[in-house]
């Protein structure tokens, strides 16, 4: 059997390992093979793994199961798979996600603690070389200011649901005053705002964001509530730009990059909604819906006099006028 053939194994025996199993279809779907190749595929695991049951579900299809334990001996993970274990707690701790953070720091000294002593020496090496090589074991660069006790509170809060309480203040209102809202996702981004209902309000009052590095403190209220059947934090995000959404805002946003820069803009997607046209002269024209202009000039001011803004007037107003030349794109 050829290296590549026995990688295919095991992959599809960790599959089995599933509570449902794995079917013909699941496997022919994976690995782009033909129906007479999944049952050959099915030969070889029932002749490596003599654990395997198959059995036939009430829709007819047969699937093929293996008890976890069978497989848990070959499953020693490799370096890159820790590096990137690593490389996903810097980014969380980065984004000011402390707790989700500090959880996969956990599952990663789980699974450090599966490793076979002779294996383990070997494979720290290979991570730390790995992490080195890709710039990601000390990533320098601005980032939220963090919370830890606020952060706890609102996850604490997202997770029950429960209504959550603490002091704010506005740029209108530079006293802050207590605030009880439910809420129902977090932003992220240059800040990073909670999505969160406001209790004082009716139900069918807008959601309202919380800028989280203005909250000093929080505390998890007892009362649970029902989260909005229609909200989607997908969605929602994809209202804005950034981390911010204003309804008031919202509408078509077309940006023009010039020749020299359009190979580079190419490369970028700036919002999840973008179209992108290629014109004669060789331009990008980049179209999309979205609110807020205010981190839309942040970005468009590192691009220089390469971009150009069509749609909206109010943010050509905000842009044009202030652009340089710079030495490099971003």
């Amino acid at each position: 059997m050829s290296f590549a053939k026995a990688q295919e194994l095991l992959k599809l025996a960790m599959m089995a390992t599933r509570r449902s199993g794995v079917s013909l279809e699941e496997i022919i779907e994976e690995f782009g093979c033909v129906h007479r190749s999944a049952q050959r595929m099915t030969d070889a695991l029932e002749s490596a793994f003599p654990q395997t049951q198959a059995e036939d579900g009430d829709d007819r299809k047969r699937r093929w199961r293996i008890p976890a334990r069978a497989v848990a001996p070959l499953l020693t993970p490799s370096a890159e798979e820790l590096a990137a274990l690593t490389t996903a707690i810097n980014e969380l701790e980065a984004a000011g996600l402390i707790s989700e953070a500090s959880t996969i720091r956990q599952l990663k000294q789980k699974v450090r603690a599966l490793v076979p002593p002779e294996a383990g020496t070997r494979l720290a090496v290979d991570e730390e070389a790995l992490l080195e090589a890709l710039g990601h074991a000390a990533r320098p660069g601005p980032r939220p200011a963090v919370n830890s006790a606020v952060d706890m509170a609102i996850y604490e809060a997202l997770k029950g649901p429960f209504l959550l309480r603490f002091p704010y203040r506005t740029r209108t209102r530079p006293r802050p005053t207590d605030r009880i809202v439910a809420p129902h996702g977090l932003l992220l981004g240059v800040r990073r705002y909670l999505i969160a209902r406001d209790a004082a309000k009716p139900a069918s009052a807008p959601l309202q964001h919380y800028r989280v590095e203005e909250i000093a403190e929080a505390e998890v209220l007892p009362q649970s509530f029902e989260l909005d059947a229609d909200f989607d934090i997908r969605r929602h995000a994809e209202k804005g730009f950034g981390s911010f959404e204003n309804s008031r805002e919202q509408g078509d946003v077309v940006w023009r990059f010039s020749p020299e820069a359009a190979p580079h803009a190419r490369r970028f997607v700036f919002h999840p909604t973008q179209t992108i046209e290629e014109e004669a002269d060789g331009s990008l024209l980049v179209r999309f819906k979205a609110s807020g202009h205010l981190e839309m000039c942040w970005h468009l001011y590192a691009w220089g006099r390469s971009v150009e803004v069509l749609q909206p007037a109010r943010l050509r107003e905000m842009v044009h006028g202030h652009q340089r030349t710079f030495e490099a794109l971003p």
